[in-house]
């Protein structure tokens, strides 16, 4: 059975950090493109980072770009989100999803996402 499930989320001011776990179970993470996706009510789902695990190629958002790091560790089968100086539109809940593209958008066929954790950026 293939589950994701986040975790890390909380609430940080503006200008500081969190780093959010994704821990994956039931597939092969190696053979992945892995996502970090947030959502806001009301607004459409946004990309924030992909990675393709099996070379550590990796993608970011336009807003994501200079401010978080997504890396995967193979042996603990998860991938994680290096949030830093985080600004109160990073408010979102974040969530893991597989296989994404190399466009880093959530495949059409066949994909699995996490329940998600919240961020929540404020003074």
């Amino acid at each position: 059975q293939v589950q994701l499930v986040e975790s890390g989320g909380g609430q940080v001011q503006p200008g500081g950090s969190l780093s959010l776990a994704c821990v994956t179970s039931g597939f092969t993470l190696d053979y992945y493109d892995v996502g970090w996706f947030r959502r806001v009510p009301g607004l459409e789902r946004e990309a924030v980072a992909c990675i393709s695990v099996g070379d550590g190629t990796t993608f970011y958002s336009s807003s994501a770009k200079d401010r978080f790091i997504i890396s995967a560790n193979k042996a603990k089968a998860t991938v994680y989100l290096q949030m830093n100086n985080l600004k109160p539109e990073d408010t979102a809940e974040y969530f893991c999803a597989a296989p994404t593209t190399p466009a880093c958008t959530i495949v059409r066929g066949p994909n699995y996402r996490g329940p998600g954790t919240q961020v929540t950026v404020s003074a």
